[in-house]
């Protein structure tokens, strides 16, 4: 399997599709269209954080004059690593000030997942905001270790552990050296990957790393809003909670600060949550 940060980065690298009849169709109807590797993993799927980041970078080379406001996902199928993904990348609207894009994800088997997003030109005004203070960074002995996050991340609490917690989670990470263009589809990607773990913290004997044994879990839905300008290549703390899980289906959201506290992204998730025989949520 190659390294899994070139891996991503190669991944967030769009290129313009090349299609016959495709500059015909673009121009009459607004339509830009990239294509996106996807990344080579273990189990063959494609990661619901992959197509966020990467429906990120097709909004930045489609508005390059604008920052990506918020991003609002909707995962319809099962994408294969072992096939491209070509996003094309509509424009509902682009003024001085605001656009808004509707951007699709397909593969051979058709759409994985379709996503709206919102941007807006930077503007200076007053600010504030209000959040709970942001704890010191953890030390080196709070290492953990999260399939599909190729960079160093930092957390308290033992995401393996199966004895029943509270359904709340904080987690330092900080990523190699990377160009600034990359920041925000680096987050969206970080932002997919625990809020169902979180759900499952109140549960006596469930982890996230049950999926496929003792429960079965996908994304439905994912939004990302983005407030400030962020790296990735400093600490951010990604502090989240689940207040919810019933009838199938899990919510979480989240908040992304600095290391001095500044928020700089929020984001929620929904997702079906399935349990085997014996699941203590009940089944389905």
């Amino acid at each position: 399997m190659p390294d899994l940060w070139i891996d991503l980065l190669g991944c967030l690298d769009l290129h313009s599709a090349a299609q016959a009849g495709a500059d015909e169709r673009s121009d009459a109807e607004d339509i830009t269209t990239f294509d996106g590797a996807s990344q080579q993993l273990p189990y063959h799927r494609v990661f619901g954080g992959q197509l966020l980041g990467q429906f990120i970078r097709a909004a930045q080379l489609t508005c390059p004059d604008k920052t990506v406001k918020s991003l609002h996902a909707v995962f319809a199928r099962e994408g294969r690593a072992a096939e491209p993904v070509r996003y094309p990348s509509t424009r509902q609207h682009q003024g001085r000030s605001f656009a808004s894009l509707t951007i699709t994800a397909h593969q051979t088997r058709g759409v994985l997942a379709s996503s709206s997003v919102s941007m807006h030109a930077v503007e200076d005004g007053p600010e504030h905001q209000d959040r709970e203070p942001v704890p010191a960074l953890l030390g080196e002995k709070h290492r953990a270790e999260l399939d599909l996050i190729p960079w160093e991340t930092r957390c308290a609490d033992d995401l393996n552990a199966v004895t029943a917690g509270p359904p709340r989670l904080e987690l330092w990470m900080r990523t190699p050296p990377v160009d600034g263009d990359l920041a925000f589809a680096l987050t969206a990607y970080a932002s997919d990957l625990t809020p169902i773990g979180t759900a499952l913290r109140p549960l006596e004997g469930f982890n996230h790393s049950g999926n496929g044994t003792l429960f079965t879990s996908a994304v439905t839905s994912h939004t990302v809003w983005f407030h400030r300008p962020l790296r990735t290549d400093r600490w951010l703390l990604l502090r989240q909670h689940s207040p919810v899980l019933a009838h199938g289906r899990c919510f979480g959201r989240g908040d992304v600060l600095t290391e001095d506290g500044t928020l700089v992204a929020s984001y929620a998730q929904e997702a079906l949550l399935r349990f085997r025989d014996g699941g203590e949520s009940g089944t389905t």
